[in-house]
């Protein structure tokens, strides 16, 4: 009898459209794999989520949700509670992830690069520039770019609640020039560096989901140390954090000034599993296509019972 597996997909936040992506491409790839798959549209209705994943039994639970309560350790502490293995990181790991100033402490903690900055009330952001210009201001946990503003020369920042309806807080950091990278790691492992580009000057929601919206360049084309420099980072901050299962560090190379730089932007604990994903995209040039990616996840899948 085939291990019955639930994909969680679809959720209530600002990347519902593109989990529901995420779960249907991993829902077809554990059934080539040969797993007994359902899937469960999550909707901000807890009864109804526990009596569906009571009624399916899961051996495991795949976990394709992105963004709030899907991602922030919400959904993790609820399949605790129910003793169900599931797929990614921990309820902690996930929460400290999440919540960018916090991933950032700890991060400095350990010794890994990232860019210096502040939490400010979004008044202070409505009343004027919080940080000498470049910089950026991001929501707090919020994931797949959203909410973020690049704010350069004459560019215009938010004024009002209905240009930031991200909350109370926001994260400001300078901005760091040069080159997008990316790392996934597959347990301690790094798997492979990617440079990413876009023609529209920063890899935003759009490029990061459109069709053409941006080029993953897969090897980076990186001097051999810094492409090693690269994969070191993305491991520590996998490890930093107590991340489990499949991660993706997000970083900028700085090489303006001839001496190349990294800076640890943020770490994905749930990265995009879509046909332009960059993780299903690294295993696959690493000799891991996606099935096998997806069966490698679920069963190292666990709880913290």
């Amino acid at each position: 009898m085939s291990k019955r597996v639930v994909v969680l997909m679809g959720g209530f936040s600002a990347e519902r459209d593109v989990s529901l992506k995420s779960g249907a491409a991993a829902a077809a790839a554990l059934e080539k794999a040969g797993y007994a798959v359902a899937t469960i549209d999550v909707r901000r209705d807890l009864r109804t989520l526990v009596a569906g994943l009571d009624a399916a039994k899961p051996w495991v639970v795949f976990n394709a949700l992105h963004g709030r309560h899907g991602e922030d350790g919400a959904v993790q502490g609820l399949l605790d509670i129910m003793k169900i293995p599931y797929t990614h990181s921990g309820m902690l790991a996930s929460a400290m992830a999440m919540d960018k100033p916090t991933a950032k402490k700890i991060f400095a903690a350990a010794g890994i690069p990232v860019p210096e900055g502040r939490v400010v009330r979004k008044s202070e952001v409505f009343a004027g520039d919080v940080l000498p210009r470049p910089y950026v201001l991001k929501p707090l946990n919020e994931g797949s770019s959203v909410g973020v503003h690049i704010i350069k020369d004459d560019a215009p920042r938010p004024t009002s609640e209905a240009e930031w309806p991200f909350g109370e807080w926001v994260l400001a950091e300078p901005f760091i020039p040069g080159r997008e990278i990316t790392v996934a790691v597959m347990g301690d492992k790094a798997l492979g560096v990617t440079e990413i580009t876009s023609d529209r000057g920063f890899y935003d929601y759009t490029a990061k989901y459109a069709p053409g919206g941006s080029r993953h360049l897969v090897p980076a084309p990186l001097p051999e140390a810094a492409f090693a420099e690269a994969q070191r980072l993305a491991v520590a901050a996998h490890q930093a954090l107590g991340c489990r299962g499949v991660s993706r560090t997000d970083l900028r190379y700085d090489d303006s000034s001839g001496e190349g730089k990294f800076y640890v932007l943020e770490i994905n604990t749930q990265p995009g599993m879509t046909d332009t994903s960059l993780v299903p995209e690294q295993a696959a040039h690493a000799g891991i296509s996606f099935p096998d990616l997806v069966t490698w996840m679920v069963e190292n899948a666990t709880c913290d019972a």
